[in-house]
């Protein structure tokens, strides 16, 4: 790749010229990053969008599971840097190679703590104290450094060697049993929603311990375990429960208290408009915009309980409008009288057609020296003093081994040699520790 660290906003410790005011929040952080897949990475993808310097660090035999979900070919050359998935979550970071598992590479490693303000990972529980590289052994290194562990079941309890992925934090979690349609089986998120929301979580615990760090001169480790994050979220259920004993039931679409609430079919193949009617006034504007005003006089629909009483008899004359209409002109038609409506959009929605993120600059595109070029959306911060962009592609495997290695810890060619022949750094992965 064309990068060179240093050269941009990455670093301030590369970039004294750059005057302060235009600096990013985090740019004198230096972090760690031994995280994989999804809730580590993206934690310290928000953190490398504030400017902070994020080391990612992987080995030859344990490269980022990311790595071998690109839906290459085989014989794709360098299939493991193409992967779309790796690529997001990893953008503003560099990229370098360790074997933690030898002695050689934890003492490489402990060089770089030496020098970094903040180690990240989400090993399982137990992992990071059987390498010798627990909290204290990272102390020894660095009395001040900030560590955030965070394992899906937490690092301590009867489940703290359990081993989770996404799907299985949301089921823990408690948000399948509010989500699909009463009487139908629990119905994940799309998305594996509790690894944003961890990784959202630990970004911000990093930035509580670095300003912990800023007033005492201590430093912090931090136990955050997945499960518990996304449970937060659903803190309304869970008092609900805890005062009344009634379990809450999956809805679908439809809402506790209004109606009309869900989405409806619009014209087109898979064409969808989501609507909220909170208040009378509300419900009046939507009888006058899709030419049925003399449901606000029905007796079924005279307030908000009578209308969630009666709401599926309102799906029928909403449809019989939405089916007439192009989502986002229908959206515009109810926004423009008060009503909350919105088109549910396609990724090539987002990317082709929708003219708010466009007129905001939303998507930037990327060029990435193996996989090609893409867009991409930019980091959701917009700071005045320093707007936020993607100034780096995610890395190459092993890419900033030389200059981590040579220009941060001073190491010698010959070091270099005998560590990449020690099998210790490498540019190639071992797929195949991934099946792949």
């Amino acid at each position: 790749m064309s990068h060179e660290p240093g050269t941009d906003l990455a670093s301030a410790r590369f970039a004294a010229a750059v005057p302060p005011a235009r600096r990013l929040p985090l740019a004198n952080v230096r972090i760690a990053d031994l995280t994989a897949v999804w809730a580590g990475p993206y934690a310290t993808r928000l953190l490398a969008d504030m400017g902070a310097e994020v080391i990612k660090v992987e080995a030859v035999n344990a490269p980022d599971l990311l790595r071998a979900l690109h839906m290459q070919p085989p014989e794709t050359e360098r299939a493991f840097d193409r992967s779309a998935y790796f690529n997001h979550n990893n953008r503003n970071k560099y990229g370098v190679t360790i074997d933690l598992a030898s002695a050689s590479g934890r003492a490489l490693f402990l060089r770089l703590v030496r020098i970094s303000d903040v180690v990240i990972e989400n090993f399982r529980a137990d992992v990071l104290d059987k390498l010798g590289l627990g909290y204290e052994a990272l102390r020894a290194e660095r009395p001040d450094i900030v560590l955030v562990s965070m394992p899906g079941h937490g690092k301590t309890g009867p489940e703290a060697g359990y081993i989770a992925y996404g799907t299985n934090v949301e089921q823990l979690a408690g948000l399948v049993s509010i989500t699909g349609y009463q009487g139908g089986e629990p119905h994940k998120s799309g998305i594996s929603y509790g690894d944003p929301i961890s990784g959202t979580a630990a970004a911000g615990a990093v930035m509580a311990a670095l300003l912990y760090r800023r007033r005492s001169g201590h430093g912090q480790f931090i136990d955050l375990a997945q499960r518990e994050a996304l449970t937060t979220l659903l803190g309304e259920y869970v008092v609900g429960y805890s005062m009344t004993g009634e379990l809450p039931r999956p809805a679908g679409n439809a809402h506790p208290a209004w109606a009309p609430h869900g989405v409806y079919p619009c014209a087109g193949e898979d064409r969808w408009l989501a609507l909220a009617v909170r208040s009378d006034a509300e419900f009046r504007a939507l009888c006058r915009v899709i030419g049925r005003i003399e449901l606000a006089s029905d007796l079924r629909f005279a307030d908000g309980l009578a209308r969630h009483r009666n709401a599926a008899a309102l799906a029928e004359p909403i449809a019989a409008w939405t089916t007439t209409q192009a989502p986002f002109a229908a959206a515009e038609a109810l926004q423009a009288v008060g009503v909350p409506a919105a088109p549910v959009e396609s990724y090539r929605d987002l990317l082709d057609s929708d003219a708010h993120l466009q007129a905001r600059g939303f998507f930037e595109e990327v060029t990435h020296a193996v996989a090609g070029t893409w867009r991409m959306e930019r980091p959701v911060w917009r700071f005045g003093a320093a707007p936020a962009h993607i100034r780096i592609n995610a890395p190459g495997f092993g890419e900033h081994n030389r200059w981590a290695f040579q220009s941060l810890l001073g190491l010698t060619e010959q070091a270099l040699a005998d560590l990449e022949a020690g099998g210790v750094i490498g540019e190639v992965p071992n797929m195949a520790a991934h099946g792949g």
